[in-house]
């Protein structure tokens, strides 16, 4: 029978009644183990801060029992394309992580992390987090710290620092290797560097993860490139937050052809697989708006050079190319500002409305209550002024934006493939703050409640696969992301009838709803959706880890 393998554990349960047999009982639950199979009715026994028997445990007592009520008991999400870093020691309750079923999650992302990777994993033991942690080391933070943010080829001694620097991380615990190629200075890196330095971490079993090269017009070149690298790095391969703009997915076919080039390389025998998150609009910083080689030297510098009218000129024309010439844009409104240090204002307001805020402003100041100021009266603005606008913003401190460039058949596509886990490419949100990516609330909740329950995207067994298991599998985490016993008591228990995402873009900050409980470790951190502030993370190590030895 298909529970038999569940009920190993029974026996050993059965101790006297005199003391309880397990610290936790989750009960009534339908069960979905995170294999892709089908939900089965069943109870968990966790002690220690693991599962320690599956199935019908009526006999057996607990100290806590949790009453699932027939809703769907999963393992905890993991979350492998993550910018937490730092943000877990300023908020670890991580909030809307873990209010979105994520229990475990990676860091190190998009070529940028900590290069103190032991440091930063022991803190995580002992400063205590809601949540599980593991990070990558980070191609454009290695660089940096070995030349600066500035274009140009490494000297040997350079590239011997960069490597000892990634063979000290994988050591001390990174789970692999991250680029961010559209970042400086890692865009300003040629194949082969990249490649001498994965293969640093391909030595110790890493995976590297990559931010590709371009996610546009040149995409498939870039896939090729990311797959070279890899491949010639001895590593597996996650190709980050794998996106197709609408006007690029006309021209070469769609979601098909980037496929097409996954399967042949895993045809090969590589390793590669895929995260996504499920919206029609990405984030990143404003700079990307703006030509690579104004960055070469570094922000200061590139701010400068906008002193210079024919450099300034010569940026100018250069916008017009990608975005008149190459996209067919008629103004830059797909752009929406999330936060902005300079203008705090500008916050939820796209480029071509900042630029008629500034024209509003012009020889007035900040003063001007443009809010105020009904739309119909907003002035006309060109694409010049809109660039402008741009430059602006970069040379006061730069911001985030949101760019909505997307369409939903694309994003079906997408996640229909069974090599997509899904992701939230997010950091540790500051409620309230600013007008963020909707994704860092509730990627998650909104797969289960729009793609699983309202659109029949994918089936409930399959999504919750590419929320656990898969992830796992790749980024050889190791007892997680299934429901087994011996396995670490990561678990969510949610409605599918009500579970759902509540964060949009006109009003992100707000938490995913329907999950009843989710537990790390064993430890519950969300009871009927409410954070319990339990810390019970745990830091999670890659496969190269070497502990540190006891002094002598």
């Amino acid at each position: 029978m298909r529970l038999t393998r569940y009920l190993v554990a029974f026996f050993c349960l059965c101790v006297h009644a005199a003391s309880p047999a397990a610290d936790t009982i989750i009960r009534n639950g339908r069960i979905i183990d995170g294999t892709g199979a089908d939900w089965f009715h069943g109870d968990i026994a966790i002690s220690g801060g693991r599962i320690v028997g599956i199935g019908d445990l009526q006999g057996v007592t607990a100290s806590q029992e949790i009453d699932a009520k027939n809703n769907i008991v999963a393992p905890g999400f993991i979350d492998v394309h993550t910018h937490a870093d730092e943000d877990v020691f300023k908020m670890p309750l991580c909030e809307n992580f873990i209010r979105d079923g994520v229990t475990t999650i990676i860091t190190g992302n998009c070529g940028g992390s900590t290069l103190e990777v032991g440091e930063y994993l022991s803190r995580i033991k002992s400063d205590g987090v809601a949540l599980n942690v593991a990070t990558l080391v980070g191609h454009n933070s290695v660089l940096t710290k070995v030349k600066g943010s500035k274009a140009g080829e490494l000297t040997p001694e350079q590239r011997e620092h960069a490597h000892q620097i990634i063979a000290t991380a994988m050591e001390e615990g990174a789970v692999g290797f991250s680029t961010g190629l559209i970042y400086t200075p890692g865009t300003y890196s040629n194949t082969q560097e990249i490649i001498d330095m994965n293969k640093v971490a391909g030595k110790y079993g890493g995976i590297y993860a990559t931010h590709m090269r371009d996610e546009a017009s040149a995409v498939l070149t870039a896939i090729d490139e990311a797959v070279r690298i890899a491949e010639e790095g001895n590593t597996r391969l996650e190709i980050s937050h794998f996106k197709l703009p609408r006007d690029v997915a006309k021209k070469i076919g769609g979601a098909d052809a980037m496929f097409a080039k996954v399967r042949q390389a895993r045809e090969r025998g590589l390793e590669v697989w895929v995260d996504q998150y499920p919206y029609t609009a990405s984030s990143t910083t404003l700079s990307v708006m703006l030509p690579d080689w104004v960055r070469e030297d570094g922000d200061e510098a590139g701010r400068k050079l906008f002193d210079d009218p024919a450099k300034r000129e010569k940026v100018l024309a250069d916008m017009r190319q990608n975005n008149e010439v190459k996209r067919g844009r008629k103004d830059l409104s797909y752009a929406v500002i999330a936060s902005c240090k300079a203008h705090p204002d500008y916050a939820g307001f796209n480029v071509k409305e900042v630029a008629q805020i500034i024209k509003l402003r012009a020889g007035k100041g900040d003063s001007v209550d443009f809010k105020a100021i009904p739309r119909d009266q907003w002035p006309d603005v060109s694409m010049t002024d809109q660039y402008n606008a741009v430059i602006d913003i970069y040379r006061k401190g730069s911001a985030s934006c949101v760019y909505h460039t997307m369409d939903e058949k694309e994003v079906d596509d997408i996640m229909r493939s069974p090599l997509v886990s899904v992701c939230s490419d997010s950091g540790v949100r500051s409620f309230g703050s600013g007008v963020p990516h909707p994704r860092g609330y509730g990627s998650n909740a909104r797969i289960l409640g729009r793609y699983v329950r309202e659109r029949s995207v994918l089936p409930l067994p399959e999504a919750i696969r590419k929320m656990t298991s898969m992830p796992a599998t790749a980024f050889r985490i190791m007892d997680r992301g299934l429901l087994r016993e011996g396995y670490w008591a990561d678990i969510v228990i949610f409605d599918p009838a009500t579970v759902t995402d509540k964060s949009t873009f006109e009003s992100p900050h707000h938490y995913s709803e329907g999950f009843a409980y989710v537990l790390v470790n064993g430890g519950v951190v969300v009871d009927h959706d409410t954070t319990t502030g339990s810390k019970p993370g745990a830091p999670i190590y890659g496969p190269g880890y070497k502990a540190p030895q006891p002094a002598q």
